[in-house]
């Protein structure tokens, strides 16, 4: 663990996140290098800590104890309950976090869970979410959500929006967008050098020569077929219901999918515990557990941390992965 280390952002203080901080820390803390950016008082003290004043410090003191860079909150951590007081101060400390990428202090990013509701009242959080936020430090208008695990890595190319809203957002220009940045991040940060993508239609059959909708035909296949003239391994448009059976995964590296529950249903099927959402087309690596706050169990001792070991872990491949990237590029 001799390169830099992950930073933990705490997310809602009220929320799972600092309990399931402490397990990560408990299952990683001799195989993956990160630190806590929060507020040493929020923490449940399920297991040591120690303060930290620079990200590289958390290389020794992590097998020891959990290494937290602290960062003032004004408000209590009471489970279940947000407090707006924190709001600034966990926007604070996710800002931070892209500072320590962007110095190369910290080799990635893992959020846990934050609370829009309670950043807007507590500091008129213009952003929809953590994603765009990110984006918003980055000054990178275009980013890609996906989901992954061992068993499947899927892209949504519209997200969160109304299924009768998706045939008009679904343009030749967002999907060609979200297959490219794709590529390139499954080439950069996942370490594999010609990806297979496989590209779901969006109608039943993937249309089925137009009997079904004309959206596969006209918006997908052009598209396509573009990426293939230019030595994309790229094949489409499938049915989506013949795409995530064992046989057909291990035909591609990632699928692309046109609305969110076409892709996150069978992720979450196959790996609802594990499953890590990863931010595409950043400068810097960012990883989250896929679930929120889960205030109706914080607090109670039984979250579940698969899912920010999981993020952990994947954060610190896709880190290694640059790594032997740039390596090569330099060589």
């Amino acid at each position: 663990m001799n390169h830099a280390p992950i930073a933990l952002t705490c997310g809602e203080p009220a929320g799972v996140g600092l309990e399931l901080a402490e397990q990560a820390w408990s299952e990683l803390r001799d195989t993956c290098a990160f630190f806590l950016l929060g507020d040493p008082a929020h923490l449940p003290g399920t297991v040591p800590f120690k303060e930290i004043n620079t990200p590289d410090q958390a290389l020794t003191v992590c097998r020891e104890a959990l290494p937290v860079l602290p960062q003032s909150f004004d408000g209590k951590a009471q489970p279940g309950k947000p407090d707006a007081r924190n709001a600034k101060a966990v926007v604070d400390v996710i800002a931070k976090a892209v500072d320590f990428c962007a110095s190369g202090q910290a080799s990635a990013i893992c959020t846990a869970p934050i609370h829009k509701k309670a950043l807007k009242d507590g500091t008129d959080f213009p952003w929809p979410g953590h994603t765009e936020y990110l984006a918003h430090l980055a000054k990178r208008e275009n980013v890609v959500m996906m989901l992954a695990s061992d068993a499947l890595r899927v892209v949504p190319t519209t997200i969160h929006i109304a299924l009768k809203d998706v045939p008009a957002a679904l343009t030749p220009d967002l999907l060609e967008q979200t297959i490219r940045i794709t590529q390139a991040d499954l080439q950069h940060s996942f370490g594999l050098e010609n990806p297979r993508l496989a590209v779901a239609g969006l109608n039943p059959h993937a249309g089925e020569g137009g009997e079904m909708g004309w959206e596969d035909a006209r918006i997908i296949a052009p598209v396509l077929e573009k990426l293939r003239q230019e030595g994309m391994r790229i094949s489409g448009p499938h049915s989506a219901d013949t795409m995530f059976h064992a046989k057909a995964r291990q035909t591609y590296d990632a699928a692309i999918c046109m609305y969110h529950d076409q892709a996150l249903i069978p992720i979450k099927t196959l790996d609802f515990d594990r499953g890590v959402n990863v931010t595409l087309g950043l400068p810097f690596i960012r990883t989250s557990p896929d679930h929120g706050t889960a205030f109706d169990i914080a607090g109670t001792g039984t979250a579940n941390p698969s899912s920010l070991i999981e993020a952990l872990r994947l954060a610190q491949k896709m880190a290694e992965a640059r790594r032997a990237k740039a390596s090569q590029i330099g060589n």
